[in-house]
This record gives structure tokens, sequence and C-alpha cells, in this order.
């Protein structure tokens, strides 16, 4: 079984709204519950654990119950940072297989999660391909190219195991240091094994107000009638 955090404690301050953009409405609902209503059909789905701002959880909850979602939910207070966010929702985990993913990309599909949890390898991630890759010196100036074939742009979800990716929150926490995805972490302070599975463009990060126009042509196009 798995523990799955998602990642809903940003406040959205870009977005300019009243609320953060995990509960803007995206085709017709909060954003958060696409994501939440496909784990639902998920049997292999133990429990879903929820970091999210102190301030709205309450109306997470609301939505949980106005969507009639039956899988055993928890909700934790979000970090200071979104590492911080991770790592105390992981710590909330029941179960030794986490998978880890954002409110923020509710294009993810059920299949990519099962496929995520078919994956042998104890951690993986998704990857897409980089088109144009270059260096950029301190100056602001093109410094070099690099090999676009070893590059990817990481998407979410990832999985791992609890008490490896445990151990590295509480060292990156020690030392100080800050990582803007949860593979990095791990990789930096185990050197372990990560298996990267093919991405799609269409499992966008909704960050500004463009995406979310965006995003209503991609759930109608791929997501409607195919999950």
């Amino acid at each position: 079984m798995y523990s799955v955090v998602i990642l809903a404690g940003g406040t959205g301050s870009r977005m300019h709204r009243e609320v953060p953009k995990q509960f803007l409405a995206l085709a017709g609902k909060p954003m958060i519950l696409h994501t939440l209503e496909r784990l639902e059909r998920i049997d292999r789905v133990g429990e879903v654990i929820v970091a999210c701002h102190s301030q709205y959880k309450e109306l997470l909850q609301m939505h949980i119950a106005a969507y009639m979602l039956k899988k055993p939910y928890t909700i934790v207070d979000g970090g200071e940072t979104r590492q911080q966010s991770a790592w105390f929702g992981v710590r909330a985990a029941k179960y030794e297989d986490v998978i880890i993913h954002e409110a923020a990309r509710p294009f993810v599909t059920t299949g990519e999660f099962q496929a995520l949890m078919d994956c042998e390898a104890d951690s993986a991630t998704y990857g897409l391909d980089i088109p144009f890759t270059v260096s950029v010196q301190a100056d602001g100036m093109i410094g070099g190219i690099l090999e676009r074939d070893s590059l990817v742009n990481i998407q979410l979800p990832q999985k791992f195991k609890r008490t490896p990716l445990l151990a590295a929150y509480d060292q990156a926490a020690k030392d100080g240091l800050v990582f803007t995805e949860d593979t990095s972490l791990l990789y930096h302070y185990t050197n372990a094994p990560i298996r990267v599975l093919p991405g799609t463009p269409n499992n966008i990060k909704v960050t500004d107000s463009v995406d979310l126009i965006a995003g209503e042509a991609i759930y109608r196009e791929y997501i409607v009638g195919r999950d």
C-alpha cells in the first residue's frame, strides 16, 4: 500500500486571487480535486496526506466532504518552503512506500500513478525531454551548450521509500540546504538509483493565470473521456 502526499501548502501569491491556486476552479471544480478524485480510484492508495496552509485547512476539509471522498485523509500544516511541506507530509505517512505529488499539477492521470507504482525501482520520477539547453554565466551571457540528451525536466509524481527520504530531509535541515524537488534531495544524500519514467508535456504545473487558461484546453483534449 502507498501513502500519497499532496503538496498544497502554497498561498498562490503570484496568482493574485483570494484563495491559493490549488483551490481555484478548473474545469468546474477546485484544482486539487482533480488529483484527489483520481487517487480515489486506485486500490493501492492506502491514505492521502495533504500538506496545506493552516488558513485553508477548513476549506480543504469542506471540499473533501462535498465531493464525498472516501480514502483516509490526513491534513498537516505546510511548511515555510516546499521542502518543509514535503517533509511534514512524509513524516505523517504510515506506509513505507510513499508518493509525492503537487496539487498544482492537476493533469496527472490515474495510469501515470499506477505506472509509477508498477515501476520496480524503489525511487522513481517522471521526466520530460528538454528541447533546448544552454548554460548562462553570471553576467547573463550564454556560456555554453549543454548536452540535452542527458538532461530532463523533472515532473511529479515521484515515489520513494519513506525511511531513507526522511533521513535525507533531516540532514538537509541540519545542513540548511533547500532543494526544488525530492529526487534531487535524496540523490544528493544517498546517491540512490532513481528511475526516470517518460513524462508528458500535458502534466504542467499551474503557476499563473495563463496556465489556468491553457489548463482548460488540456483538460478538454487530454483528460475528458480518457481518465
